[in-house]
């Protein structure tokens, strides 16, 4: 069964509980009704139901500032992503691509990106990794290559910049993303967040506090505990900050 399918179909039968409680089983999730928590193997958790408790501005406000600032900024950003684009076309392959992530409630949708890598960049990777002991050491701490040989020249411009994630303004229009939010996760990566409720209660963003913080200097656990908090602490001021901070982090090109 895929990621995306069996998380979809396991949120629906999560929100006929009221509260429930999970227990991190190695890189399993056992979930049970919090009525016996008893029956679990470890120290229960808080599985928040998606929707429970939401502010006004979690509900419907956020929403609001995403389509507002993705028409505010298209003047902008369209010239850009084109011009980027035609960078990329010149350089040879195509410019655009989309891969599988999992967004709200565990829903699986295609992300819209530029392309920074050659082609057949998966099995690159999986190549690379596998004769090299280090690399491998660094991908599974951080999910990326500080030095990866996939990247082209323009792509390296573009994700030093993050300039490759404007495409992704299409998914917010779409309501698959939103302007700030955790990072989107890849199916694979499921296993790697302990505890996916805060992560699976909001529309992934194109920025977010992981993306904002010493992102090259954190493991990809410590990125998970960032979305997390920021969940926990979600606020129209707080998306303002993000946004703010995220102009700072383009300028100074502190991407990879």
């Amino acid at each position: 069964m895929k990621h995306g399918t069996f998380v979809k179909g396991s949120f629906k039968e999560l929100n006929k509980f009221e509260k429930l409680h999970s227990a991190p089983d190695g890189a399993q999730l056992t979930i049970a009704a919090s009525s016996d928590p008893a029956l679990l193997r470890g120290p229960a958790i808080p599985f928040r139901k998606s929707g429970v408790g939401q502010s006004r501005y979690r509900k419907h406000g956020k929403r609001v500032l995403d389509i507002t600032f993705v028409l505010m900024t298209l003047s902008i950003t369209l010239p850009v992503t084109l011009v980027c684009a035609l960078a990329l076309w010149l350089e040879g392959g195509q410019p655009f691509y989309r891969q599988k992530r999992l967004g709200a409630n565990g829903k699986t949708f295609s992300i819209l990106k530029l392309r920074t890598m050659g082609t057949n960049a998966e099995q690159e990777l999986k190549n690379l990794l596998a004769k090299d002991e280090a690399l491998r050491e660094e991908w599974e701490t951080t999910q990326k290559l500080k030095n990866d040989p996939r990247i082209t020249r323009v792509g390296a411009f573009l994700r030093s910049t993050s300039l490759d994630e404007l495409p992704q303004f299409l998914n917010v229009l779409k309501g698959e993303m939103s302007v700030v939010g955790p990072r989107p996760m890849m199916p694979d990566q499921l296993p790697l967040y302990p505890d996916p409720s805060s992560y699976f209660a909001l529309r992934p963003g194109i920025t977010g506090a992981w993306q904002v913080s010493d992102r090259n200097e954190n493991s990809f656990a410590h990125r998970a505990t960032i979305d997390t908090g920021y969940d926990s602490s979600l606020s129209f001021l707080e998306d303002l900050k993000i946004i703010a901070k995220t102009v700072g982090v383009v300028l100074r090109r502190t991407g990879y």
